[in-house]
């Protein structure tokens, strides 16, 4: 007994001198700058699904095995976006200080892709756009696949973190040993559990995510006889405040900005409670006007899209530009003839239970609907929003006017782009080394209907593109 509770005080002591030591090494959850805010701040995901600090530094180094084959380096290979910053984490991870310092995610790990103007270009990074190259499922699968791991223990996890960060304390390193390790391992395995509907569903692939599948676990809405298919491409962040009043996410299930932002962070994994308010306000007032970039005008012939001008206020403007009568209103699933695997996944039993979240608190969610169709969006970046359609089966705009160019395969996440159809790179051997196949034979990944503008000329078509560049 004397023996149980002195290794009890002992452990006390362990975890009072590491959250000292940590919070006095620690980076801020917050920024100045709203940029690094948007890229490194904390917006409360990682009570839920937060890797304590140093477990997740060296997971990569010793687990490089189970990392995707993809180029890179660590987290890189996932899709994760270095851009030189001096704490060395990737955009789109938090840092929250505590007794355990944790990682977590926030908005820019799903908003911020990466342009190359050729393979030999440096890579730009792009705030508020698609994450084109980030693979979330990976991410999680990745964690799994270490949790699983005999590796996944003490010893040889410590002996990587004293390798990677010599300072780290021996005070710290008894509270991993008998406590953090252990709990991360649970935790990690725990998780797994709630995403095992993968499993049963075609792998999503980068720059896409099933945003409500996860929901249904998180509601209790049973997945047993429900193989729907929810996956979409990321969306962009850019001018939210135009988007305020039209109805948002793919499906048009939510006509409130501030609740798909909320909802969005916690499908990203903060709870209601966690939730950082001020931190997301800060955000959520930035991507109001957030602009996205030019395409780059030298590279547009001014004559040609002053022609396609007519063309795409007669055909397209309706649906697609702010104050259009159609843009932000939903356009029926059968009507448009796309993939409708993403209606079908967002039930009423489910928008029921969105409505319930956040019960008890000022902002708790009361917009979530069911509909039947896809919501007809505002095209402001287009073009930089590759590949095109709701479930990103269509890889640049030409093959978007004209069906018969869709691909059956064709690679993603190659962010070289393809200035001739207005999209990135998505054949070839560099794509092929570099992005990963995404196959439309699959369940959600049709690249079938939106054929608005299919029967015009070759010539029109050719203006109607150029135009579209200036969006």
């Amino acid at each position: 007994m004397q023996r149980s509770l002195w290794i009890a005080g002992l452990l006390l002591v362990v975890a009072l001198a590491a959250r000292t030591t940590a919070r006095g090494q620690s980076e801020p959850g917050s920024f100045p700058d709203i940029a690094d805010h948007f890229k490194y701040g904390s917006v409360g995901t990682e009570e839920r699904v937060g890797v304590p600090y140093w477990i997740w530094r060296v997971l990569p180094t010793v687990f490089a095995d189970k990392l995707p084959t993809r180029p890179g380096k660590g987290y890189e290979r996932i899709g994760f976006v270095y851009d030189g910053a001096s704490h060395g984490r990737p955009i789109g991870t938090s840092f929250l200080s505590g007794r355990v310092d944790t990682v977590g995610l926030n908005c820019a790990t799903c908003h911020v892709g990466t342009i190359r103007d050729t393979p030999a270009s440096p890579r730009r990074v792009v705030l508020g756009m698609p994450a084109n190259q980030m693979d979330l499922q990976s991410y999680s699968r990745f964690l799994t696949a270490c949790a699983n791991d005999g590796r996944f223990n003490a010893s040889t996890l410590i002996e990587a973190i004293e390798k990677e960060n010599p300072d780290f304390g021996f005070l710290e390193s008894l509270l991993y040993r008998f406590i953090v390790i252990k709990r991360t391992r649970d935790g990690i395995l725990e998780n797994a559990k709630n995403t095992a509907w993968f499993d049963a569903r075609p792998p999503q692939g980068p720059g896409r995510v099933d945003t409500f599948n996860p929901y249904k676990v998180l509601l209790k809405i049973g997945l047993e006889n429900d193989k729907s298919v929810g996956t979409v491409d990321l969306p962009s962040l850019w001018n939210q405040r135009v988007r305020r009043g039209l109805w948002l996410h793919w499906d048009g299930n939510n006509d409130l900005v501030e609740e798909r932002n909320k909802s969005a962070a916690i499908g990203a994994g903060a709870t209601p409670d966690s939730l950082d308010l001020k931190a997301m306000a800060r955000v959520e007032d930035w991507i109001l006007d957030l602009k996205p970039p030019a395409y780059p005008p030298e590279r547009i012939d001014a004559a040609k899209a002053a022609h396609g001008a007519a063309t795409y206020q007669r055909e397209c403007a309706g649906c697609h530009d702010i104050g259009g009568s159609q843009t932000g209103q939903v356009t029926a699933a059968k009507d448009v003839g796309t993939d409708r695997e993403r209606v079908d996944s967002f039930t009423a039993e489910l928008a029921k239970g969105m409505n319930t979240i956040g019960e008890g608190k000022p902002w708790r969610f009361s917009h979530f609907r069911k509909t039947e169709g896809y919501a007809n969006m505002p095209l402001d970046g287009l073009w930089a929003r590759a590949p095109y359609l709701h479930n990103g089966s269509v890889p640049n705009l030409r093959a978007l006017l004209s069906p018969e160019l869709r691909p059956v395969e064709f690679y993603r996440a190659y962010d070289v782009y393809d200035w001739t159809n207005v999209g990135f790179v998505s054949s070839g051997p560099e794509a092929e080394r570099e992005g990963v196949k995404f196959s439309t034979r699959d369940r959600g990944n049709s690249n079938a209907g939106h054929v608005y503008g299919a029967s015009l000329d070759a010539a029109t078509k050719d203006a109607l593109l150029e135009y579209l560049k200036t969006k």
